[in-house]
């Protein structure tokens, strides 16, 4: 029988958090995304792992006994994974969105001839996981927007900012403005990640920048294309000035905002980072590209 080792890190969660709720916003994925896939668990191993209950997530019997040995095979394939990575010296970078990867492919090029027997592997992750892959363990190091959820657990090295601009519809009556007041938004229906990305959501919805006045969400996205589709519709978003360049629909317009605070890009790990002499390189790499441009 073969069981995907995410089911089984989605399991851990559940079963240490002792409900659904408090796992999602651990491992950054929605509520009813992850009970199916506890169900999808229970029905790959043909039994019943808890007692669901308004109290939250009981583990059974055959639960605790699934309990008692994840851990240890999920940290016997992280090993085998990261001893994989270390023999083909492969080092995996996670990132959102184009705009914050910025320099770093001048800069990976840059470290290759320091380092020329390693790989810079890129890999893109959807805004439901902010932390891009680094707190599900799937990358060595990430290109993060902070705040990120839980950033206090990581080492974070920032990078560089820009400028924080709005989408709107073509048809909206502001998209003609050379420049608009943030206060001019707050009664527009804004485009919003998941709730389970606690701090992340709140950055781009400037909910610190209202004054108390309450956040009108339109629409759920976590990928680019569901994002433009939902401002081409009616709503409107924050976004970052790269997304101008990198982004295009339309349907939809980038204007400047007066009024919140710019987007801050990072470089972040895991403190205590097995390869943190080969990360500190790659730092080094990017910020000497980034100081040149």
């Amino acid at each position: 029988m073969d069981v995907d080792t995410r089911l089984l890190r989605y399991f851990a969660a559940v079963a240490e958090e002792g409900s659904l709720t408090g796992a999602a916003k651990r491992l950054f994925v929605s509520q009813p995304a992850l009970t199916k896939q506890m169900r999808r668990l229970e029905e790959d191993l043909g039994v019943r792992l808890f007692a669901r209950s308004r109290s939250g997530m009981a583990l059974t019997e055959a639960g605790c006994e699934l309990a008692s040995r994840v851990s240890a095979l999920l940290d016997g394939w992280d090993e085998a994974v990261q001893a994989t990575s270390r023999a083909a010296r492969v080092l995996r970078l996670g990132f959102l969105d184009a705009g914050a990867v910025g320099a770093v492919p001048e800069a990976i090029a840059g470290f290759r001839h320091v380092q020329p027997e390693w790989r810079v592997e890129l890999r893109q992750f959807a805004w439901s996981d902010p932390s891009a892959g680094l707190a599900r363990g799937e990358v060595d190091a990430a290109l993060v927007r902070l705040p990120f959820p839980k950033q206090e657990r990581f080492a974070v090295q920032e990078l560089f900012s820009e400028e924080r601009g709005v989408l709107l519809p073509a048809r909206h009556p502001l998209a003609e403005s050379e420049t608009v007041e943030f206060r001019e938004l707050w009664d527009e229906p804004f485009v919003a990640a998941g709730a389970e990305t606690g701090a992340w959501r709140e950055h781009w919805l400037a909910a610190a920048e209202r004054e108390g006045h309450p956040v009108r969400v339109g629409a759920v996205t976590s990928r680019p294309d569901e994002w433009l589709g939902a401002v081409a519709g009616g709503c409107v978003a924050l976004a970052p000035a790269s997304a101008a360049h990198f982004y295009s629909h339309p349907g939809v317009v980038f204007r400047p905002v007066r009024g919140v605070p710019p987007s801050r890009v990072g470089l972040a790990w895991s403190r205590g980072n097995a390869r943190g002499a080969v990360l500190n390189e790659l730092l080094q790499a990017i910020t000497g590209r980034l100081s040149r441009k």
